[in-house]
């Protein structure tokens, strides 16, 4: 494949670590496309806010429907189970987490990207502030990206630009890459509330980062 090293690919989930990315990418490439998987997440809304932002940022946005996770089931975000705080006692991971999730839309990422002519691969994954999840770290990352290049003889580059970043510091990077507007149509609640249930692990870690920088979420200002 030709090497076009001005354009980009986004991971684009509708959360606001995603939307971060994408104005984190729109500031580095010429061109930006954006892709969000349809994975059987009992949520639609989440669908909803990508295609929302991608609209309102104006990039070409593709959802791809790979449901399977639905059939697999065992998680709160693709089978019946209630979203929980903590961890399970047999494997120490929360029950939000979705075996092979981040491996699976990274991986059909870069075929998608690969017929674009795209070997830059941007994602809003985090090892700090990472809910626990072992397909958010930097070593799966640079595991994953070695496999891709490899496998599809491409190459590609996993971007992380909030691998070591908290939510706070997230939130700082997201007022400097001007992704706030974004912002306000994002979707991060687990329990998939329109406005945001404000109890669940993902609702308490964004709040968590608003409140360190001191700042209002636009989510909450433009529903209230």
């Amino acid at each position: 494949m030709d090497v076009n090293h001005d354009a980009a690919l986004v991971v684009l989930s509708g959360g606001q670590d995603s939307t971060t990315c994408l104005a984190w990418a729109m500031q580095r490439y010429k061109r930006i496309e954006c892709i969000t998987f349809d994975y059987g997440q009992r949520h639609r809304i989440e669908l909803e806010a990508a295609q929302k932002i991608a609209e309102l940022a104006d990039v070409p946005w593709t959802c791809l429907p790979i449901d399977s996770f639905s059939k697999l089931g065992g998680n709160a975000l693709t089978g019946d189970e209630q979203v929980e705080s903590g961890v399970r006692a047999e494997n120490n991971l929360p029950n939000t987490f979705v075996p092979g999730r981040n491996l699976i839309f990274l991986t059909f990422a870069a075929a998608f990207a690969y017929q674009r002519e795209i070997t830059e691969l941007v994602t809003g994954v985090c090892q700090t502030d990472y809910s626990g999840y072992p397909d958010c770290r930097e070593s799966t990352m640079t595991a994953l990206q070695n496999s891709l290049r490899a496998g599809m003889e491409a190459p590609f580059t996993i971007h992380t630009p909030l691998m070591h970043m908290t939510k706070g510091e997230s939130i700082k990077l997201a007022q400097e890459v001007g992704a706030m507007e974004l912002m306000a149509w994002s979707h991060t609640c687990y329990n998939g509330s329109v406005p945001p249930c404000g109890k669940c692990p993902a609702c308490e870690l964004r709040a968590k980062g608003f409140a360190e920088v001191g700042i209002k979420d636009p989510l909450l200002e433009r529903l209230s």
